[in-house]
């Protein structure tokens, strides 16, 4: 399941990258070449870099790359690993739920009854915030199948 939902991110980001660097060449072309500035293509870069962030702040997660700030001395953390590591994943999974799922949620449909829409698009913005719940679920996902692969090691 893990190298599914690897596989599958890795390809999504790429796609997205994608479509940031062909908005940002098109931008380039219309606006230097053409002489007419396209309007949409800032919209679409925005958005793309918006969930390149989100989902890549999820894979990271997934390799474990993400950031980590050492307040607590290694030879204390040696002591009792499985605590520690239960510890900040716990944390970061009540980040996650918490703010990413529930307040992402809660962003999507507040912008959805409000019917919100983009400037120059006009796609509803609840389908750009979905990316906050849908990259929340993977840190969780992500976060609880590192936990395990720990404890299996610990």
């Amino acid at each position: 399941m893990r190298r599914t939902v690897d596989t599958f991110l890795e390809r999504l980001l790429i796609v997205i990258v994608l479509i940031m660097l062909l908005a940002v060449v098109w931008q380039v072309i219309s606006r230097y070449v053409l002489g007419s500035p396209s309007t949409f293509t800032d919209e679409i870069a925005s958005y793309s870099l918006i969930w390149l962030g989100l989902f890549g702040a999820a894979y990271a997660t997934g390799k474990e790359l993400h950031l980590a700030i050492d307040l607590i001395p290694k030879n204390t953390i040696a002591k009792s690993p499985r605590f520690f590591h239960g510890f900040v994943t716990f944390f970061v999974i009540v980040f996650a739920i918490l703010v990413m799922v529930i307040g992402g949620l809660r962003l999507c449909w507040l912008t959805w009854v409000l019917e919100q829409k983009s400037a120059v698009l006009k796609i509803p913005l609840a389908f750009v915030y979905l990316v906050l719940p849908l990259s929340g679920l993977l840190i969780v996902y992500y976060s609880f199948d590192s936990y395990q692969q720990k404890l299996k090691i610990l």
